[in-house]
């Protein structure tokens, strides 16, 4: 036994003459009398005066005022210098039975209450008693079941007083309960005192006097104060692990002795003396009802130790003991108890020779267990509910773990001082380590991380008591339909982030969780659960305790949610159940970019260059996507990954869809539902982007997301489906969605002007790109180079108008005469766009919408502008329309190439009759109605090709019953035909 502290022979008033008379109280025993032969006191009994030599050397004058020997049964009682207090402090009942006495005086708390020479008497009866051998046939008896069974201890040779000291390393061996009892009263005699500990003062003598933890000198300090011997020690080590300034290395010898009695005092706290005395009244407040044993009082007093009713000093003793517990788990009976045989099974257990070893630290425990519950094996429910209780003292108390006190201590004492208890500094650390306080230190981040892993609170919220007092009110209302502890819970509570039903407490204890969640993909069980199959296939992971340091924080969960959105034709995809809990993820996450740990990692720099100002929830993302030709290459990279994410899964747009929660309801429910990889419900709110519903958070929301699509064509989930072959093959490099419509439109168009036998773009691209066409003739802003051309005109003449519906481009229409000549030229392209392609006239399609439906089902697309025309002046005809075809037709007259009938029928007639014209005519500007003039005149003069006849006597009857139709008239009789207007409008009033 030499890496074991050796307690000496300890014996109980068993062995005197008297029998052990039953004792009252939560420690009582009852053991059965022996045999009158071996209870008989011999010659040298163990009576005060029978102080062995070196027992006297170490306390000259010990038992100087004590009696010399007495007879066999002799007793405490009968001593004068403690008569006065054992009449005072003990019950009647116990004065016949001297280790009852001896329990009674030794547990009193005061150094006043027991006379100094009472004292001394009891010290040196105590000494005697662990220091003869004589009486290791008592021990032989009572445990002689137990010493056969335990083989270390009927190893050990009789006669050396080493027998029971084994015995008291194996008590929780011990099944035999009157030797049990036995071995317990006698390990609470040793441990009321360091120096009845055989070994203890030895191997600690030197760290003692270093770190002045005490006298080693009976008579200079009385009998209560030598726990405190042991407790400043202890102290004493965890300053040493936690590597405070001014730390002395305590001997790895004594090291051992210290956890281990510190061990050996884990059943009882009575054991642990000082504990004992500093917690004596809180104990009575608090665990009165709690039994003692099996470390029963420790727990109670650790689940209260931040009640406000709890004093300092037993406060300050617990955080030692649970620090103690931190660098050994067996330093907590209860957890080493009620685990042991997992441990066993799941290979978790120490080298008993190590005590302080990587394998006994709570931390390792911890991990490998829970790395067994994570892989769906069975752990009793017993160890579960200890590692519970530990997780949650760990999420409490950041002081037990070291590595937070070392190397978080700057940040510490510059942000989160004053707030130790309840989890409360943890969590403004860990707010610390979001960046919402400042940098913090790489180490400190590391080791945030690691007790986060430790302490797994994403399996159960209760474990956060910060973040479970916060979000009380919120789980009572949004989440009480899930089971409490159930890890739903925090998913619920993240679902829930920026609604009306979130309280801000909550909001940010949340967030600070999450942050360290988000970095190790496997905190979060049912995403584990779900997805540790694939992780293994196709992210190349290791067991739920093992992370790669060359793994950078989200990194798996980044490789997951890039399978999760693969086509069946790129392979290696996710599992259905994986995909699901990666994509619930990402509705929640996508809430906070912080959130997001490579997003955050490659644009730290651009976020705090184009958005920090960007605080609202949302905003940030927002902000990259609207700055992303300028980002950094990486920053780019991974923010265009999660845009082209959203146009598939528009659920990552969490609060966009909860604006638009009323459109989706009365518009779009019935694709809401079952949207995921199709895109289909973003086109059914930009197709409803001007009903009555849509409320200005949405419209706003949907609009952005529009904006941003056009950015890259990948941003567009069913047109990048629709035409990513055609795009290689007919607009390679281009990645711009605008600039990649108009090479396929156009390709398109020519292909129909050409009447090529077979079109270049797919059928199912041309479907798409009209879809495509159509959304964007809807606000300018979606067409940038036209955006861009018109800013300066908008401004000046449009300045008043919404955006949307094509109302700013047909305000410049409007306005054309007074349009900057860039501006006026992309004007005039797009006029001449849409009278090819009357679909693509937004306001013209919306305006007409009820009378295209009316007057035109049968009429093709580009017919549908001809078609309006000819029932223009229908008695059924809406007048709204009918002022819109009166604009298109004004619009039409200006220039034969805004008319692509007349185009058609006057192909040979124009550069026949009018090429003079053609000759001064720029490619972007109107002819003013020059051309259509000159026809007229070949009209008169019947020179024109019928076809072209027929189309100038249309015009011409039109323009005859609304003046606005000939645009010479227009620019040669503007002053005449304003004076006839007023002179009409006179007559009409006189009249």
């Amino acid at each position: 036994m030499a890496d074991c502290i050796r307690v000496p022979l300890l014996l109980l008033l068993m062995c005197i003459s008297s029998p052990v008379h039953p004792v009252r109280g939560e420690n009582a025993i009852a053991v059965k009398p022996l045999k009158a032969e071996n209870l008989q006191n011999p010659a040298g009994a163990p009576g005060p005066a029978a102080v062995n030599p070196a027992a006297a050397e170490r306390n000259p004058g010990a038992g100087a005022s004590l009696p010399r020997r007495r007879s066999a049964g002799w007793k405490l009682s009968e001593e004068a210098v403690c008569r006065e207090d054992l009449t005072r402090l003990c019950p009647k009942h116990s004065w016949n039975n001297n280790l009852a006495v001896l329990e009674c005086l030794q547990d009193k708390k005061e150094e006043t209450e027991i006379a100094a020479e009472c004292n001394h008497l009891l010290w040196n009866y105590k000494l005697n008693l662990t220091t003869d051998p004589k009486f290791e046939s008592v021990a032989v008896e009572v445990c002689k079941t137990t010493i056969s069974e335990i083989k270390e201890c009927a190893a050990e040779e009789l006669g050396k007083g080493y027998l029971v000291s084994c015995l008291v390393d194996h008590r929780g061996n011990i099944s035999d309960y009157q030797c049990n009892q036995y071995i317990t009263k006698m390990t609470s005699i040793v441990f009321s005192d360091y120096r009845l500990i055989c070994g203890f003062m030895d191997k600690c003598r030197e760290d003692i006097n270093t770190l002045r933890c005490g006298s080693i000198s009976t008579g200079e300090k009385d009998i209560h104060s030598q726990g405190e011997v042991i407790a400043c020690l202890e102290k004493g080590l965890v300053r040493e692990v936690e590597e405070q300034p001014g730390a002395h290395p305590i001997k790895d010898d004594c090291k051992k002795s210290i956890m281990r009695v510190a061990e050996l005092s884990s059943d009882d706290f009575h054991l642990d003396r000082y504990l004992y005395f500093a917690c004596r009244d809180d104990r009575e407040r608090f665990c009165e009802n709690t039994l003692a044993g099996e470390g029963r009082v420790y727990k109670c007093l650790f689940n209260h130790k931040f009640e406000e009713a709890m004093s300092e000093r037993c406060r300050e003793a617990l955080t030692t003991r649970q620090k103690l517990i931190a660098q050994d788990y067996k330093v907590s009976y209860s957890l080493a108890k009620a685990c042991k045989s997992d441990l066993r099974k799941y290979r978790c257990s120490a080298d008993s020779n190590m005590p302080r070893a990587r394998e006994a630290r709570l931390s390792y425990l911890l991990l490998c267990l829970e790395s067994a519950v994570h892989r769906g094996r069975v752990v009793s429910g017993e160890c579960q509910g200890e590692m519970m209780d530990y997780r949650r003292m760990l999420m409490e108390d950041f002081s037990l773990s070291p590595e937070i006190v070392l190397q978080c201590r700057s940040e510490i004492e510059g942000h989160c001082s004053g707030l130790h208890r309840k989890g409360r500094t943890l969590h403004c650390l860990m707010r610390v380590g979001r960046g919402d306080m400042g940098a913090i230190d790489p180490k400190c981040q590391q080791a945030l991380q690691t007790l986060i892993q430790e302490a797994d609170p994403g399996a159960d919220y209760r474990i956060d008591r910060a973040l479970n007092e916060a979000c009380e009110s919120v789980i009572q209302t949004a989440c009480k339909h899930i089971r409490s502890g159930d890890p739903m819970i925090l998913s619920c509570l993240m679902e829930h982030l920026y609604t009306e039903k979130m309280v801000e407490d909550c909001e940010h204890r949340l967030l600070e969780l999450q942050y360290f969640i988000a970095r190790d993909w496997k905190l979060d069980p049912i995403l584990y659960k779900k997805c540790q199959g694939d992780a293994a296939r196709l992210c190349h992971t290791r067991g739920w305790n093992e992370t790669s340091e060359m793994m950078p924080p989200g990194a798996i969960f980044s490789c997951l949610y890039r399978h999760a959105y693969r086509s069946v034709e790129q392979g290696r995809r996710l599992s259905r159940d994986c995909k699901v809990e990666v994509q619930r993820i990402l509705h929640q996450r996508a809430l906070d970019v912080k959130l997001d740990p490579e997003l955050q990692r490659r644009c730290m720099t651009d976020l705090g260059k184009w958005c920090s100002e960007k605080t609202e929830a949302g905003q940030e993302l927002e902000c990259l996507q609207d700055h992303l030709e300028d980002l950094v290459p990486d920053c780019r990279e991974v923010v265009g990954n999660l845009t082209e994410l959203e146009s598939e899964d528009i659920q990552i747009e969490a609060l966009l869809l909860r604006a638009c929660e009323p459109v989706i309801q009365t518009h779009c429910h019935e694709v809401a539902d079952n949207q995921i990889d199709t895109g289909d419900l973003m086109d059914c709110l930009v197709l409803n982007k001007h009903q009555k519903e849509m409320n200005e958070k949405c419209a706003v929301g949907v609009t952005h997301f529009q904006l941003i699509q056009i950015k890259d064509f990948r941003f567009s989930y069913k047109f990048k489906t629709a035409c990513k072959e055609d795009v290689l093959k007919l607009c390679p490099n281009i990645k711009k969605k605008v600039d990649v419509v108009i090479c396929l439109s156009t390709t398109v168009r020519n292909d129909t002007l050409q009447d090529a036998k077979e079109q270049r773009v797919s059928v199912k691209c041309r479907k798409q790109l009209r879809v495509e066409e159509v959304e964007m003739s809807e606000d300018i802003r979606l067409e940038p180079e036209l955006y861009d051309s018109c800013k300066q005109d908008i401004k000046g003449l449009c300045q008043n108008v919404a955006f949307g519906n094509a109302q700013v481009i047909e305000c410049l229409k409007e306005n054309k005469r007074q349009l900057t000549q860039r501006c006026h030229q992309r004007i005039f392209k797009l006029q001449e766009v849409e009278m090819v392609d009357p679909e693509l006239d937004y306001q013209l399609m919306r305006v007409c919408k009820h009378m295209i439906r009316r007057f035109c089902t049968e009429s093709e697309g580009k017919n549908v502008l001809q078609c309006l025309k000819q029932n223009k002046n229908s008695e059924l005809m809406d007048p709204k329309c009918k002022q819109m075809i009166t604009k298109r037709q004004i619009t039409q007259n200006t220039d034969y190439r805004l008319n692509p009938v007349l185009r058609k029928a006057c192909k040979a007639d124009i550069p026949k009759f009018c090429q003079p014209i053609l000759n001064k005519a720029t490619p972007d500007s109107e002819l003013e109605g020059q051309v259509i003039s000159c026809l007229k005149l070949k009209y008169a003069d019947q020179r024109l090709s019928p076809d072209c006849e027929d189309q100038i006597r249309v015009i011409l009857q039109e323009s005859a019953l609304d003046y606005r139709l000939d645009p010479q008239l227009q620019i040669h009789c503007t002053q005449e035909v304003h004076t006839f207007l007023l002179l009409y409008t006179h007559y009409c009033k006189i009249c």
